[in-house]
This record gives structure tokens, C-alpha cells and sequence, in this order.
């Protein structure tokens, strides 16, 4: 088993979804809740330091995990915790329509509607979280304990998973990484480099670029 991926990746707003054969990892954790399936071979995989090998696997938000060995093609969702209640993912068939129909959850609080469409706008420059917690109308603290209640993380590393994903999808589309960083808002690739081992246990773009990527609006 090598680092390299290979299959097709679908790419939406709010999840991402895998169908190929998998490269092994580095022990990462990511925002996304993943869904692994493989109707083959089982695959292992280490959680928190545990090894599993299983054919259905749900690793939730946050969760640290490697894959260790993974044989035949595999089956993986990433979905985003702020839209997506587990029950349903837990229970989903892993095809396009199938995640298409999932319900979405809205969120609750309007102020974190505005700090998030804030946000996006100030992805690609200098994000400023007292600039958030104004376009919200709240305080920094009140806007952090908002981001950690209903988010479940800080601004700040909620700043990175976006610029990861926008930089992902630069990157395998055919953009060199450095060019992806900068499209991103990373101040170098270097940054990119290391972010993108944090949160998906790979050093770069290229482990990933035998997946042939789909944009889903």
C-alpha cells in the first residue's frame, strides 16, 4: 500500500465523497465527520491509537485516526458536522442521490450566519475575528463561545479547514501548490504543506492527484 489515492472525488459544499483505492496516512484529525465503507476487503484503520479493521467504519468529527492498509476500492464521506446530524449519515447508502436527499440542518443563531458569510468574504486575505464578532454584532468572546458551541472549534481553526478545502480543490484541479496556497489564503505552501498533514494525514496535493475530481454546485 502506498501514499497515493486514485478513483473519483466529488466535491460539494458541504461534504466530499470518495470512491477508489485509498492511500495510508498519517495519524490526522479533520473537521468532517468520514464514513468508510468497502463492499471487498476489509481495511484497517488506527483510532486514537486503536487498530480496527472493518468494512464499515464511522469516525466522527475530531477524531484522530491513520489508515493503515486499505485493499480494493473503498468508499469515503466527508461530511460537514455543522450540516449533517450523525443518525442519518450512520444510516445513508454512499451514492450521489442518496447524500443529495440527506437533510441539512440550518443553523440556528442568524449572528453566526453573518460571522460565517463574513468569514468567506476575508478567506482569501487576513481573517480577522474581532471583524467577525462585529459583522455579528457580539463581542470576541461571545463570538468564539458561539463558534465552539454550535461549530464545535475556534475561528481560527475553522479558518483553516475552509482555506484547506478551497486550497484541495485548486490544487486537484490541476493548479501547482503554490498556486493553490496563495488562491487559498495561506501565506505560503509551505503553510498549506503543513495544515494539509494536520488535517489529512498527507504532505501534499500530489498524494492525491490520480482522483479524477468532479465540482458538485
Amino acid at each position: 500500500m502506498t501514499a497515493e489515492w486514485s478513483g473519483r472525488l466529488w466535491l460539494g459544499r458541504d461534504y466530499g465523497l470518495i470512491v477508489g483505492e485509498l492511500g495510508r496516512t498519517a495519524p490526522h484529525a479533520h473537521y468532517a465527520h468520514q464514513l468508510m465503507v468497502s463492499k471487498g476487503s476489509p481495511f484497517t484503520v488506527s483510532l486514537d491509537g486503536q487498530i480496527t479493521t472493518a468494512h464499515r467504519l464511522f469516525i466522527p468529527s475530531r477524531q484522530t485516526h491513520a489508515i493503515l492498509d486499505a485493499q480494493g476500492e473503498v468508499t469515503v464521506l466527508y461530511a460537514e458536522p455543522a450540516v449533517f446530524d450523525i443518525a442519518p449519515l450512520l444510516d445513508t447508502d454512499l451514492y450521489l442521490d442518496a447524500l443529495h436527499q440527506l437533510p441539512r440542518r440550518s443553523l440556528e443563531d442568524s449572528r453566526l450566519e453573518r460571522a460565517l458569510a463574513a468569514l468567506d468574504q476575508q478567506l482569501i486575505g487576513k481573517v480577522s475575528a474581532q471583524a467577525l464578532a462585529q459583522a455579528a454584532h457580539l463581542s470576541l468572546s461571545q463570538l468564539e463561545r458561539l463558534f465552539a458551541h454550535q461549530l464545535g472549534l475556534p475561528v481560527r481553526r475553522l479558518v483553516l479547514w475552509r482555506r484547506l478545502r478551497i486550497a484541495l480543490q485548486l490544487a486537484l484541479a490541476g493548479g501547482t501548490l503554490t498556486d493553490a496556497a496563495h488562491g487559498a489564503g495561506f501565506a505560503d505552501s509551505a503553510h498549506c504543506s503543513r495544515t494539509m498533514k494536520q488535517l489529512f494525514g498527507v504532505t501534499a496535493a500530489a498524494s492525491l492527484r490520480q482522483l479524477d475530481v468532479e465540482l458538485l454546485t
